[in-house]
């Protein structure tokens, strides 16, 4: 009796020690403009449920992502670093594009990775929705449990697709499950809305009989991604949880649009099916330049609240913090205790005081962001020639790929990069100039590890 005592004493104990540790939901969209939200002013959309968040947490304005398309601005939430030490500068595509941009053709699953220093650490791990740190036209490519997740489901991936509107069905279980396991999870949620194709539910979409055919496809196809966000909070709340898990909204970049005028039509992919192309794409950045594929701030600037009731301030709206994709991983691993490895060299910083509403204006850890853009700009897309970017204290330097044009913003004074400084400001061009040659020198040739297909030696 004494020594069944004495196990339950150990067992409690343990239980309270996990339960400090909070639960982490990161709910990352596809192509969610800054401006694609209700509590953001947006016209017409409907986000009752992501208002919420805003409502109950804070909203931070100054969030950035690492890259302006899709599977660069994956791998640094993944890996806390930036895309181009693996010379992930693009989206993941099948195998002879991939070779032709000096890619590989997945993230390397022996890179250090947020999920598996989670899993580490005692939590229950999960990825539900879309990955596209492979593709799904590469059939070799590793499954996700190869990554550190205890569960999954995904599209853009190899082996079976996910039905693109599973994520919170598939969460849900899982949320609950370990909870009764006693044990803190961390859920990757990575939902397909608003990416084309939109695979819009014709129900909602007549909740919105004003708007022409585009904008009603595109607000119920935002609206149905809202709703499912709040079937998570509802489980949270059923739960009882709510108060012990950190809730993240964000998205990988900015909003889609058509160059040019585009008729609509139904266009197909691979891994989530049939809907309706780009036509429907009607994003957009709440003033900031640019849009997706651009390292200008309409293509990099997106939408971060953070919900985690008396831990972060709720009805807040942080206008100052400097905040990046690339300190997800030290952020969440400060709140989970992780003790990361010493041969491990983020390029984020840990972020709790910031989510705590005690953050810095200004960053002293520079950012640097690397894309594929054409010189001389084309006349559709004007602002989508910076190949390259440094962001340090308030300024943010833009060069084109050779260096011959380049830009230079204060982002505390002007965050929506409408005056260029750099003929008042030489010495901070020159800095920065420096820090982005030194850290372009940094950079791999090429890729290494396992990270190619053996449809490459076809």
């Amino acid at each position: 009796m004494k020594k069944f005592l004495i196990c339950c004493l150990f067992a409690f104990g343990f239980a309270a020690q996990a339960a400090k540790k909070p639960n982490i939901v990161f709910i990352f969209a596809d192509d969610w403009g800054w401006g694609d939200l209700g509590c953001h002013g947006h016209p017409y959309l409907k986000t009752p449920n992501i208002d919420r968040l805003a409502t109950e947490g804070t909203d931070f304005h100054r969030f950035t992502v690492a890259s302006g398309v899709c599977s660069p601005s994956r791998t640094a939430v993944m890996t806390g670093q930036f895309p181009a030490r693996y010379n992930i500068d693009g989206h993941f595509a099948w195998v002879p594009s991939n070779a032709k941009r000096n890619m590989p053709d997945w993230l390397d699953p022996q890179a250090p990775l947020l999920s598996r220093f989670l899993q580490k650490a005692g939590y229950a791990t999960a990825h539900y929705g879309k990955w596209h740190l492979a593709n799904d036209m590469i059939p070799d490519a590793p499954f996700l449990s190869e990554y550190g997740y205890d569960d999954y489901g995904a599209y853009n991936c190899s082996g079976p697709q996910m039905f693109v509107h599973d994520d919170v069905k598939s969460a849900i279980p899982f949320i609950e499950k370990s909870h009764a396991q006693g044990k803190p999870f961390f859920i990757n949620l990575w939902i397909h809305e608003p990416h084309t194709p939109f695979h819009v539910d014709p129900k909602l979409q007549k909740l919105f009989p004003k708007l022409s055919e585009e904008h009603s496809i595109y607000a119920a196809t935002l609206y149905h991604a809202d709703q499912r966000i709040g079937q998570l909070l509802d489980a949270l709340d059923r739960l009882k949880l709510a108060h012990d898990t950190l809730v993240i909204f964000s998205s990988d970049n900015g909003p889609a649009r058509a160059s040019s005028p585009t008729k609509l039509a139904l266009s197909y992919d691979s891994a989530t099916g049939p809907g309706y192309g780009i036509a429907a794409a009607k994003g957009i950045t709440g003033g900031r330049r640019a849009y997706k594929g651009a390292l200008l701030e309409g293509g990099i600037g997106v939408p971060f609240i953070v919900r985690w009731p008396g831990k972060v301030p709720a009805g807040k709206v942080d206008k100052t913090a400097i905040l990046s994709a690339v300190d997800l991983l030290p952020t969440f691993c400060e709140l989970a205790e992780v003790k990361l490895p010493q041969s491990y060299q983020p390029d984020g910083i840990s972020q709790v005081k910031a989510l705590m509403g005690k953050g810095s204006a200004l960053r002293e850890k520079p950012l640097f962001w690397k894309i594929g853009a054409p010189w001389p700009a084309r006349p559709t897309k004007p602002d989508h020639w910076v190949s390259f970017a440094v962001a340090k204290d308030q300024w943010k330097l833009v060069t084109n790929a050779k260096g011959t044009h380049m830009e230079l913003f204060d982002l505390v004074a002007d965050p929506y990069e409408k005056t260029d400084l750099k003929e008042k400001n030489p010495e901070v061009v020159k800095k920065l100039s420096q820090l982005l040659e030194e850290w372009k020198a940094t950079l791999p040739a090429k890729p290494t590890g396992k990270v190619f297909s053996n449809l490459r030696r076809k």
